[in-house]
């Protein structure tokens, strides 16, 4: 299924793998005001129709995603333009909390989020990037926070992400610097789970999901609530949220169905619900 700037499939067995793809390669994959608005229609599509796990990437074989479209083809750009010289904050704000809360929606899906970087990933395309559960990384592909170059700073909620997985050090360098990281170096400090040979990233990413597709998808949700949720949390919360989710899917009896076949030496066939 297509709209503009977002595609969106169905792939792997049984289509449980939703692959959305940023589908603006002239422009590199730079998000627009109707881009974003079909990339809120697209979240809604997949909320309708869960899949077990989500792969996101960049159409072509030059870009993940450049970010934020800066042209003055860009409604965006204009009311933006506007309102610094009116000295009006609220169409700042609203441009703000509207960029971020999509991205919100599309990383904060139930299921395991994974960006196959295909190619250059700059500014908010980064900051989409790290903020996936996982990312697979072409050997050629490019990562930078370059907002500064601009005068502006990571909100898409990519500054928070990143400090959060590689520490605040390396993301002060990254951000503040608005450095290209390659895929090696990205790798190195664990900003990426896998580097493939060029053109793979996607491949790889699919793989992935498709060995997650074939666990428990209660399971698998439950297990990903919890990595998500308990990083800032004191311990002693963090282990009784854990437990909590372990106990309400056990009651849930898609064990049996694990278990079951476990005894019987047999593949799981497990349902979606």
């Amino acid at each position: 299924m297509s709209d503009y700037g977002v595609r969106l499939d169905y792939t792997g067995t049984g289509e449980h793998i939703g692959l959305v793809t940023l589908d603006r390669p002239d422009k590199r994959n730079a998000f627009d005001e109707a881009m974003w608005a079909s990339l809120e229609d697209t979240i809604e599509r997949i909320k309708q129709r869960l899949p077990r796990a989500v792969v996101v990437t960049g159409a072509g074989d030059r870009a993940f995603s450049a970010g934020f479209d800066i042209s003055p083809e860009n409604p965006q750009v204009t009311r933006l333009i506007t309102a610094l010289g009116e000295k009006d904050r609220k169409p700042i704000e609203e441009l703000i909390y509207r960029i971020r809360y999509a991205a919100d929606g599309l990383v904060g899906l139930p299921v395991p989020v994974i960006a196959a970087v295909n190619g250059l990933a700059y500014g908010g395309g980064a900051e989409l990037a790290v903020r996936c559960d996982m990312r697979v990384m072409d050997a050629d592909a490019v990562i930078s926070f370059s907002e500064v170059r601009l005068g502006l700073m990571p909100d898409w909620g990519g500054g928070v992400a990143l400090s959060r997985l590689v520490g605040r050090a390396r993301a002060a360098e990254m951000i503040l610097t608005g450095k290209k990281v390659s895929a090696d170096e990205a790798l190195a400090m664990g900003l990426v789970n896998r580097v493939t040979e060029k053109g793979r990233a996607i491949e790889e990413a699919l793989e992935i999901a498709e060995s997650i597709t074939k666990n428990g998808p209660r399971a698998v949700r439950e297990a990903l609530s919890v990595i998500r949720k308990t990083p800032d949390m004191p311990m002693a919360e963090a282990l009784d949220f854990e437990s909590e989710r372990a106990v309400a899917l056990i009651e849930s009896g898609e064990c049996v169905e694990g278990i079951g076949a476990f005894l019987g030496k047999r593949e799981p066939e497990f349902k979606d619900g």
